[in-house]
């Protein structure tokens, strides 16, 4: 199979960005993989083209088919709201309105579960806010992951430990059977596999809640 697509992935060091680099180094159908991160990755591969980018203002980025949004913090790292939503909000429409300008016309996101710019809740409305400014871009297709409760630890990546998701994990895995679809914890294998099987033949914006993210990444 001769390898054609190019991808540009924001976010390879976290969680669920670093699921999407592996799988994407193993796709035979990629041919290049420009990740763009604020520090240098421990990594070498064939494919591998680390981009080191300011995510402060709009990067100029190489062209490519796709890209995916992994780029994300917590307000308590973060220090402030503010600087939580230069991260998830600022950052990310960043990226991607470079993208466009670089000719990319498919993006896959990763939001969360109840992500909606009339929120009450400050993190699921910065979310949603960032959803609905790039259902304004040029693209033909959106797929906005909305996971619930991811069921990893982040041991290893450079983070600083979740105590508060150390506890709920263990209770969301025996609570998991009675909760709604949309908010039943999923591993992060499954949000990048989901994500990458999705972008590249969607058509229009396609939200996967939860549970098809489980479902379809499998």
């Amino acid at each position: 199979m001769n390898p054609t697509r190019k991808v540009l992935l924001a976010g390879a060091t976290g969680l669920v960005g670093g699921q999407m680099l592996q799988a994407l180094l193993a796709d035979p159908t990629v041919a290049q993989v420009h990740a763009l991160t604020r520090r240098d990755l421990n990594l070498h591969h064939p494919k591998l083209q680390p981009l080191r980018v300011d995510f402060t203002r709009r990067p100029a980025l190489p062209p490519a088919d796709e890209l995916y949004l992994a780029l994300g913090t917590t307000i308590k790292v973060a220090g402030s709201q503010a600087a939580f939503r230069a991260v998830d909000f600022d950052a990310n429409l960043a990226v991607a309105r470079a993208a466009v300008a670089a000719g990319v016309r498919r993006v896959g996101l990763v939001s969360a579960a109840g992500a909606s710019a009339q929120s009450s809740v400050f993190y699921n409305r910065v979310k949603g806010e960032l959803e609905d400014a790039l259902r304004t871009l040029d693209l033909q297709a959106l797929v906005l992951a909305q996971p619930s409760l991811l069921l990893d630890l982040r041991d290893g990546l450079q983070q600083p430990p979740r105590l508060g998701e150390r506890l709920a994990i263990p209770i969301a895995r025996v609570l998991a059977p009675l909760m709604p679809g949309r908010y039943q914890p999923v591993h992060a294998r499954a949000v990048a596999l989901a994500l990458l099987r999705t972008v590249p033949t969607a058509q229009g914006v396609v939200v996967l809640a939860s549970d098809a993210l489980a479902r379809i990444g499998r």
